[in-house]
C-alpha cells in the first residue's frame, strides 16, 4: 500500500470567461448597462506546509511529529479501533496480535505484542513515523522502541467517556483527522444521550455478575470498581456485584457469589474462554444461583467493554438492552 503524505493545495484566482457581444452601429442601439468582470492575467498556485504537531502523553512525554503521522504501528487493540474510528486506518501499517477489529485491521502487518513479544526487526522495517501505544505496554517495551530511534506516544488508560472522548481527539490530532473525530463524537454523545433517557424511566436495577476469567470457577475475576465495566452497568441501570470489591480486577469467592445471588451473570469469558451457560450450571454450587435458575447466564462480547474505544457506546447500548429489553420496543 502506498501512503503520502497529505498537503493542501490552493488554487487561487479562477478566471470567470465572459463573452462580449457587440452591439450594431444603429442609432438606437442598446448598450450593456453592467461592467463585465475583467478575466484574470494570471494563476497562482500556493502551497500550505504541514505544521508539527506536538502531544503530551500519559507518561508526561512530549512528542513533536513534523506534520500528522502516516505510518503508525498500533500496539494495542484499542489504539487499532481509535485509528480506524476516525478515518486514520490507511496510516496504520502495523499492529498487535490482538488487534482483530474492525475487519480490515487483520490485513495490516501483525507485530507480535499482546502477552508476547514484539517482533522489533518488523516494526522498523515498517518505517513508522508514529508508534501508539498505551499505558499497560510494557515499559520495557516502550524503552526498546525508543532506544531504535521510533516515535513513541502512549496514550492514557481512559476511566470514563470523557476520557474516552478525549483520546480519540489526541489520536486525532497525532493523525490529521480533527474534523472527522469531531463528528464521530457527537454522535457518540447522541447515542448515550439516547440511552440515558430510557435508563431514567427504569424502576428496578438488576444485581449483575460480570465473569471476566473462570479457569478457577471456585473464584472467577470479575470487574470491580473504577472500571469501564463497572461504569457501563451503572449506566445501563444495573448494580455490579464486583462494585463494592477492593480492586478494579479482582477474584470473588463462590460463597461471597451465593449470598449475593445475582439476578444475571453475564460471561465475558464467553469471547475468549468459550465459557458456555451450560458449564456455568454444571459447576459446583452455581445451580443455587437464581441467574443460572431463571435461565439468565448469558454471553456477552468482552470486546465492547474492556477495549476503551468508540465500541464502548456499543457495550453500553449492549448492556442497556440485554438488561432492560422492554425500553427499547
Amino acid at each position: 500500500m502506498l501512503y503520502k503524505n497529505k498537503s493542501l493545495f490552493i488554487a487561487l484566482g479562477l478566471g470567470v470567461a465572459i463573452l462580449l457581444l457587440a452591439s450594431g452601429c444603429a442609432v438606437g442601439a442598446v448598450q450593456p448597462t453592467h461592467t463585465p468582470v475583467p478575466a484574470p492575467t494570471s494563476v497562482s498556485t500556493a502551497t500550505i506546509a504541514p505544521q508539527p504537531v506536538m502531544a503530551t502523553d500519559s507518561m508526561s512525554n512530549t512528542v513533536t511529529l513534523q506534520s500528522p503521522a502516516m505510518r503508525i504501528v498500533s500496539l494495542a487493540p484499542s489504539n487499532t479501533e481509535i485509528l480506524f474510528a476516525i478515518g486514520a486506518g490507511d496510516q496504520v501499517v502495523g499492529r498487535d496480535m490482538f488487534s482483530d477489529y474492525p475487519g480490515e485491521a487483520k490485513n495490516v502487518t501483525d507485530i507480535g505484542g499482546g502477552f508476547g513479544e514484539l517482533n522489533t526487526e518488523t516494526i522498523v522495517s515498517l518505517k513508522p513515523d508514529l508508534v501508539l501505544a498505551v499505558a499497560l505496554t510494557p515499559l520495557e517495551q516502550i524503552k526498546a522502541l525508543q532506544g531504535l530511534g521510533l516515535t513513541v506516544f502512549v496514550l492514557g488508560n481512559p476511566t470514563d467517556l470523557d476520557g474516552m472522548y478525549e483520546n480519540l481527539r489526541t489520536v486525532a490530532n497525532l493523525t490529521g483527522h480533527q474534523p472527522e473525530t469531531k463528528k464521530l463524537i457527537d454522535g457518540l454523545k447522541v447515542r448515550v444521550a439516547a440511552v440515558k433517557e430510557k435508563m431514567a424511566m427504569v424502576k428496578e436495577r438488576p444485581l449483575v455478575f460480570y465473569e471476566l476469567d473462570s479457569t478457577n470457577p471456585s473464584n472467577p475475576w470479575t470487574a470491580g470498581p473504577g472500571t469501564f465495566i463497572d461504569t457501563l452497568l451503572s449506566m445501563a441501570s444495573a448494580r455490579n456485584v464486583g462494585s463494592t470489591l477492593s480492586s478494579a480486577w479482582v477474584q470473588i469467592s463462590v460463597e461471597k457469589l451465593l449470598t449475593e445471588d445475582p439476578e444475571y451473570v453475564l460471561l465475558g469469558d464467553a469471547t475468549l474462554g468459550g465459557v458456555t451457560p451450560d458449564q456455568v450450571a454444571a459447576r459446583a454450587g452455581w445451580k443455587t444461583l437464581s441467574a443460572v435458575k431463571n435461565n439468565k447466564v448469558l454471553p456477552f462480547d468482552d470486546n465492547l467493554v474492556s477495549r476503551p474505544g468508540p465500541r464502548l457506546v456499543d457495550g453500553l447500548e449492549a448492556l442497556a438492552k440485554l438488561l432492560h429489553p422492554e425500553q427499547f420496543k
